[in-house]
């Protein structure tokens, strides 16, 4: 009926853009929605056992936010873009990302589509080589498997309005989200402590997974043009450049029902073929268009090992494009950190 009625009704009258689309994404932004307030209501609970259920369902919330995100970055779920702004502000916020604004998550994301490169506004890696004993920390922060860079990253976007001048009129608007944020995360505590304790792992764990997946997608060259209009740069390399250099970092090939777990973001390469496809059409696309046998792929028994052999080599590494992912299919891809459309630095 829902479908019908999606194919009958004037575009201003429809929520979602595609008719498709009605059931997945109502579950998905319930879920989110859902399992993020069940999340921190678990975690209040003085039942250790519902304080674990609630750390592991608050994290992956977080996770299907963050790809909500995504989604309404690409337009993806509603029929009006004015929707895809209101929930993602609404999902930053869940995410802890809503220092960034959500137009500022969405252009760095399209300057990594458009100039098939990770846009950034400086590049980290280079910072921690000129300071040897706060990288050693990092690093032994992540030799315990605490996502120490990551947390970094995130902490560097309420910073970068007082560092970059062409950032200084979010200054404000970052302040009130700190202490609005701050008043309520110690208003709870006042009342249960152990989130203290609790939602910081929640939110270790969502860095852990939004990470591992970003780790292995690409071999794409890194530029520092973030603050700046694209360049010549973003023109160097063409579509062909792009597939070759893009992976497809799956849970499951066997079952793919188990990719749901990130919103099927392991599609890597048809969502860079076909970035308007929703979330739940990736699967039957990545099908149809590379078939059953794709060089492209990562086994996740790859994925995993790279990803807890390298997690202190990756801090500062940075994979050339010439390196050979498929040959092995990525046994040795160190893969990379830092680069979260989540960040937006």
């Amino acid at each position: 009926m829902w479908h019908g009625l999606c194919l009958i009704l004037p575009m201003k009258w429809k929520l979602f853009r595609y008719p498709d689309g009605a059931t997945p994404n109502s579950l998905a932004i319930a879920y989110a929605f859902g399992g993020y307030a069940a999340g921190w209501y678990l975690i209040t609970r003085e039942s250790i056992a519902l304080n674990g259920l609630g750390v592991f369902l608050l994290a992956h919330a977080m996770i299907i936010a963050a790809y909500l995100i995504h989604e309404c970055a690409h337009n993806t779920l509603f029929a009006r873009n004015e929707h895809h702004a209101w929930l993602g502000q609404f999902l930053l916020w869940m995410t802890g990302a809503c220092y960034c604004t959500y137009e500022g998550i969405r252009h760095k994301h399209f300057r990594h589509h458009v100039d098939r490169a990770d846009v950034v506004a400086f590049n980290f890696r280079h910072i921690l080589l000129k300071h040897p004993v706060f990288l050693r920390c990092l690093q032994w922060l992540e030799v315990f498997c605490i996502p120490a860079l990551d947390i970094l990253m995130h902490w560097m976007v309420p910073l970068m309005p007082f560092v970059l001048e062409g950032r200084r009129a979010q200054r404000l608007r970052v302040i009130v989200i700190l202490l609005v944020r701050g008043l309520i995360l110690t208003a709870v505590a006042i009342k249960a402590p152990r989130i203290l304790l609790l939602y910081p792992l929640a939110y270790m764990l969502m860095l852990h997974v939004l990470r591992f997946m970003d780790a292995f997608q690409h071999t794409f060259e890194l530029y520092e043009t973030l603050e700046s209009p694209p360049g010549p740069e973003a023109k160097r390399y063409d579509a062909a450049f792009e597939f070759s250099h893009t992976y497809t970092n799956l849970h499951s090939e066997q079952y793919p029902w188990l990719n749901l777990f990130t919103l099927n973001f392991g599609y890597h390469n048809a969502h860079h073929e076909k970035p308007t496809q929703p979330w739940y059409r990736l699967p039957a696309l990545s099908k149809n268009l590379f078939g059953d046998n794709f060089t492209q792929v990562i086994p996740f028994g790859n994925q995993i090992r790279c990803y807890f052999k390298y997690r202190v080599q990756r801090i500062t590494h940075e994979d050339p494009i010439e390196f050979d992912v498929v040959s092995n299919r990525g046994a040795n891809f160190i893969g990379v950190d830092g680069v979260s459309f989540l960040t937006g630095h």
